[in-house]
């Protein structure tokens, strides 16, 4: 019998036009096709936590941000961005250590995640995390207080998508064990939210193809060594013998 919450559709004879990824093989290709819909629902929440962001930076203190608030406060607020993007280059920033090296290649890594679990290649992944990281934070949002900075535009997209394969190859791997993570499926969420947190999170709405992946995996695991038992009469000398074959 198969479980209740199985159904011909996540199985991967399904007919859907889209596949998740994490009910495919692992490739660097995009062999389930690109699911559009999700990507621009993803890349509006960016927009909005990019914002959310912004005023967060804003609570900070001088010293974390490296921002002169007063200096910038003097300047209408599209003058300054029109300055920083048109007038001036980008410029060697001296943000902290875990601003430029930790927390930006994590942020990479969760914008490629955004486009990689919704079945586009790694480097088209890499190309959205340089696209949203660059054009829609370094010269959109960030520029409204402060100059596009060299190192960010480098090793946020390239290290974060580095990073982010490992993130994607790791979020597979809870996957293929059922969504759990030394075998306790808290663990697993969290982990999972840690790798790929907007994809994750907007999911909890939407629906979550991985999960649907999960259970494929789980049903043919728990199915696929099922003992098949086969019989047969054999003529001897001395009458019939019978065979079985596990």
């Amino acid at each position: 019998m198969r479980p209740l919450d199985i159904d011909d559709d996540l199985l991967p004879r399904r007919r859907h036009s889209w596949v998740s990824p994490y009910a495919l093989p692992y490739s660097t290709h995009c062999t389930g096709g690109q699911n559009w819909h999700r990507m621009w629902i993803n890349t509006a929440v960016l927009s909005g936590a990019f914002i959310g962001t912004l005023f967060t930076l804003e609570l900070l203190p001088e010293d974390a941000t490296s921002w002169n608030r007063a200096a910038i406060s003097r300047v209408p607020m599209f003058t300054r961005w029109y300055r920083n993007i048109f007038v001036h280059n980008p410029e060697w920033d001296h943000d902290k250590f875990y601003f430029n090296y930790l927390l930006h290649p994590y942020a990479g890594a969760a914008y490629f995640m955004s486009a990689r679990s919704n079945g586009f290649s790694f480097w088209g992944s890499m190309l959205y995390s340089a696209a949203i990281s660059t054009v829609g934070w370094e010269f959109g949002i960030e520029a409204f207080m402060e100059r596009p900075s060299y190192q960010d535009i480098v090793i946020t997209p390239v290290v974060g998508s580095l990073i982010g394969e490992g993130f994607y190859r790791g979020k597979r791997a809870i996957v293929e064990r059922g969504y759990t993570l030394l075998g306790s499926p808290v663990l697993g969420r969290i982990a999972c939210f840690l790798l790929d947190p907007v994809n994750e999170v907007i999911d909890l709405f939407r629906g979550n193809p991985a999960r649907d992946a999960a259970k494929v995996y789980e049903y043919e695991r728990t199915h696929s060594h099922a003992s098949r038992v086969t019989g047969s009469f054999i003529p001897t000398p001395n009458g019939f013998a019978m065979t079985l074959t596990f």
